[in-house]
């Protein structure tokens, strides 16, 4: 079957002097947001166009069927099908969530405190069973103990409707809020919440407070942002006593509160938005904990401030800016103090005695390792969740003690399948970029490799908004690992693994360094012995489908495939177009080539759509998803077209569309394998080891 050829339409656009022609740009729907909310709506030119492409990768991918439901049972086998999570108490109830045999959804539910019979208030397979596509929202119960709000998505383009379930006859109440973000904050009095709306382009500026038993268009607006390019999100302090309104974009952040016992509550602002000042607050009794950069801490330092004069002018230090030591995130209890933090691309949770000042910290020994904290319901305590993984060691969750420093393992990741870390390493290597900057990379590989490059290997990479990659436990990576697969996370810039400065070097007009990295990391691979030229399977989604594009064009050679998911790769285009979700927000990430001369050029000297060349590319995989707010259908379909019609040798190039599903994929925890599947065959065929036995 030969590959469909999108005819060109060309389109031109002046800008800043420059003109660009995109013969593609006709398979964006101009009515995209109505085909968010209803697929059925999608032009029959486009859809035609998209079902050839799902028909020629079907056909492409055949030879390679078996393989992916052999991939999928081993997958399968990994998970622990009745698997539940650890219960959480709040007042005389433990919630938690668990899965049935063979089921894909979660229950939700909880227990008495101190254990028995689990009371099951939602219970996902049976909500799904009515569309084709279903996700949950947030969830989360009344301070009463006798309400749970809940939300759910049907289409995958993540507009959440809101419902509120009786936990006595688990019954819905008549009240249904649609088009929201899909979290709460109940009032104390647990007779009203507040929610998040999402507007006809998908930004969550408003935040509305919804009386029980009264309709959504008698909500009443508390807050609304003016700047289209922040986003709003909302949240319990610490303590529980206010509702913390969060703004911001990829530079600056702002916060209010909200006195959730009050019947008529005004939010009250922490401190004014600054230019490139971002701070979070947490409360404790009359003072405020705030994590900020402000006054040049790139790294971020811990303040305090009077919870009754919280303006800059009051914040106070508690925990200095260590430069090279990131704080990531902060959890304040009643005697403690807990911040999760990483230097040297290592995190550790360290604890502090709020009376004393004491400190110490909870770290482990492993080479490359994951650590994170779980956040309770409960304020009043000195117990601290956390999570810890490695690449071979599966997740373990901990209670830890602060006050005494005893720890608890409350769950271990169960692989009914078997695993034996010992059978794998996990190392790190260091690469020297372009400019000579070290590049950390995480290895995971069977002890039997023998490094003498005959390995195929594949490379993981994002490096994108400050977030990093952690390298922690996937029991699906085994499937390649097993066959032969090195498997290696690049801890590029443009993610904040090595602090919030790898962050800054890697977006706007340093973005190229993501790029660059991620080269160098596969060229330091194949120095050490690990692979060779042409044996490497690059894979990133979402914004590192757009690093995927940028090395498909910079460095072929080093490539036998290419995978990538949700590829934001006509990044000159999206930046271009002020009305689609993401694009006013993502400015400060990549620039705006609107009003920016520099930034415009700067954009399209590496947007990947925009520098296809005429040169042999490796195989490539691109998956989309049809109702995906964030990275649209149309950037995965512009990019193939453009390859198909540019490339003068390789390939192939193949593009797979879910037609039911957003940026997240398949919902569903077994159907979601499907798509890991389709990825990993397409992995093992690219380097000859599609009839590979584990």
């Amino acid at each position: 079957m030969k590959p469909p050829i999108a005819p060109r339409h060309p389109s031109r656009r002046t800008l800043h002097g420059v003109t660009i022609t995109d013969d593609y740009a006709w398979l964006k729907d101009e009515k995209w947001q109505e085909v968010l909310r209803d697929p059925s709506l999608l032009d029959p030119e486009i859809r035609a166009y998209v079902e050839a492409e799902n028909a020629y990768a079907e056909e492409r991918l055949g030879p390679t069927r078996a393989l992916q439901k052999t991939l999928v049972a081993e997958m399968r086998g990994r998970i622990k099908e009745d698997d539940s999570g650890v219960p959480t108490p709040d007042g005389p109830f433990s919630y938690l969530w668990k899965f049935r045999e063979g089921g894909q959804h979660q229950q939700i539910g909880r227990t008495p405190r101190n254990g028995g019979e689990m009371q099951t208030i939602l219970d996902g397979d049976a909500l799904a069973k009515a569309s084709d596509y279903f996700k949950f929202g947030g969830t989360r119960h009344s301070p009463d103990h006798r309400l749970e709000a809940w939300s759910a998505d049907l289409r995958g383009s993540e507009y959440f409707t809101l419902r509120i379930r009786r936990w006595d006859t688990a019954e819905d109440l008549p009240d249904i809020l649609t088009e929201t973000s899909g979290s709460v904050v109940w009032g104390r009095d647990s007779s009203f919440f507040f929610y998040v709306q999402v507007d006809d382009n998908h930004r969550p500026l408003k935040v509305y407070r919804h009386v029980l038993g009264t309709a959504q268009a008698d909500d009443v607006l508390v807050y609304e942002e003016q700047d289209a390019g922040w986003f709003t999100r909302i949240g319990e302090s610490a303590s529980g006593r206010f509702c913390v309104i969060s703004g911001g974009d990829h530079d600056t952040t702002e916060e209010w509160l909200i006195d959730l016992s009050s019947p008529d509550p005004e939010p009250r602002l922490i401190a004014p938005r600054e230019k490139g000042v971002r701070y979070s607050v947490a409360d404790r009794g009359d003072e405020l904990f705030i994590l900020t950069n402000e006054g040049g801490a790139i790294d971020f330092r811990i303040a305090t401030a009077p919870l009754a004069a919280p303006e800059r002018s009051n914040w106070r230090e508690l925990v200095p800016h260590r430069p090279g030591t990131y704080i990531l995130d902060i959890e304040l209890f009643a005697g403690h103090l807990a911040r999760l933090e990483r230097a040297n691309a290592l995190p550790s949770i360290v604890i502090r005695d709020l009376a004393t000042g004491e400190e110490h910290a909870i770290a482990f020994d492993e080479a490359a390792y994951a650590l994170d904290m779980a956040g309770g319901y409960e304020f009043d305590t000195t117990i601290l969740r956390f999570v810890y993984s490695s690449m071979t060691t599966p997740s373990e969750v901990y209670d830890y003690d602060m006050a005494t420093q005893e720890r608890t393992l409350r769950k271990r990741q169960v692989i009914p399948s078997g695993h034996d870390p010992a059978d794998y390493v996990t190392t790190r290597i260091t690469a020297t970029a372009h400019d000579g900057t070290e590049v950390r990379v995480s290895i995971l590989h069977r002890r039997d490799l023998v490094r003498d490059g005959s390995a195929p290997l594949l490379l993981y990479g994002y490096g994108s908004y400050g977030m990093s990659m952690p390298a922690s436990f996937s029991a699906n990576r085994l499937s390649l690992v097993d066959r032969g697969f090195v498997y290696a996370i690049a801890h590029i810039r443009g993610g904040s693994d090595q602090g919030w400065s790898w962050y800054l070097d890697g977006k706007r007009e340093k973005k190229t360094n993501t790029f660059d990295d991620f080269v160098s990391a596969g060229r330091a691979l194949i120095e050490a012995g690990y692979t060779s030229a042409g044996r490497i399977v690059g894979h990133g989604g979402s914004a590192g489908g757009m690093l995927m594009g940028a090395v498909a064009n910079r460095a072929p050679e080093l490539f036998a495939g290419i995978i990538a998911e949700v590829p934001f790769v006509d990044v000159l285009a999206t930046m271009l177009d002020d009305k689609l979700p993401l694009t006013p927000p993502e400015w400060p990430e990549w620039g705006n080539p609107i009003t920016d001369a520099a930034a415009f050029n700067y954009i399209r000297s590496y947007s990947p759509y925009d520098n296809v060349t005429a040169q042999h590319y490796p195989a490539i995989l691109a998956m989309a998803g049809l109702t995906d707010p964030r990275v649209t259908y149309w950037e995965p379909a512009k990019w193939v077209a453009r390859l198909r019609a540019t490339m003068t040798g390789g390939g192939p190039v193949i593009l797979h569309t879910n037609m039911g599903a957003g940026h997240g994929g398949a919902s569903g925890r077994f159907s979601r394998l499907d798509e890991v599947a389709i990825g990993y065959a397409f992995a093992l065929d690219t380097v000859g080891l599609a009839g590979a036995k584990p």
